[in-house]
């Protein structure tokens, strides 16, 4: 209890602070996740429909054994410290669980809708839009949730770039030794991560009901 009465007191005293690392951190977070889902939807629809798709997915998600650290570490050389080299790392690791779940969710449609759709005189691009896309929503939303949960998670590491976001209150927190500014950084990116997991949850379970 003395530690939650801690940590309460911190985040009234410093609520400045705390609101500016907090946008920092949502607004990397969410230009990670919009850029990554930019290239790797559509990526991911044509690997689904092409014989190189396979070589592709196959490459991108072996970054998946990269660690997020290691991401930063190998964009510093080349950008230097701040916001642009933690949001391609933030990208790069976004990628793979939106790109696998896509060319997964496009290869999962039922062929026998497909073919119903064309019989009816539909052209490609209807069955891609009106077809297709409604049934794989719910794979490609889930794919989009992991993304947005290993970003948020991973953005608190941006302060070891000099990128801001509610890492700088939880290093402060490990360098000063202060338990309690240790925990509201935490928690905060905790509870940011569940929300991003529950806005896409949420989307998941629409597309779900929809098609």
């Amino acid at each position: 209890m003395h530690l939650v009465a801690q940590s309460l007191d911190f985040a009234l005293s410093h609520r400045p602070e705390i609101v500016v690392a907090l946008r920092q951190h949502i607004a990397l977070s969410a230009a990670a996740i919009a850029a990554a889902s930019a290239i790797c939807l559509p990526l991911g629809v044509a690997a689904s429909r092409r014989p190189w798709g396979r070589s592709v997915i196959t490459a991108v998600n072996a970054v998946r054994v990269i660690p997020s650290l290691a991401l930063l570490a190998f964009v510093l050389p080349w950008l230097g410290l701040g916001f642009t080299s933690a949001l391609i790392a933030l990208i790069v690791l976004a990628c793979p669980p939106i790109l696998v779940n896509t060319d997964i969710a496009f290869r999962g449609v039922d062929q026998y809708a497909i073919e119903a759709a064309r019989a009816m005189g539909m052209s490609d691009a209807q069955i891609l839009l009106r077809v297709q896309t409604p049934l794989a929503l719910p794979v490609v939303f889930s794919g989009l949730r992991l993304a947005s949960i290993e970003v948020v998670a991973s953005a608190t590491l941006a302060t070891l770039i000099g990128a801001g976001g509610l890492g700088d209150i939880i290093m402060a927190g490990l360098e000063l030794e202060q338990p309690a500014e240790l925990l509201v950084g935490s928690l905060l990116a905790a509870l940011l991560a569940v929300a991003a997991a529950a806005a896409f949850s949420a989307g998941e379970r629409l597309a779900v009901a929809r098609s």
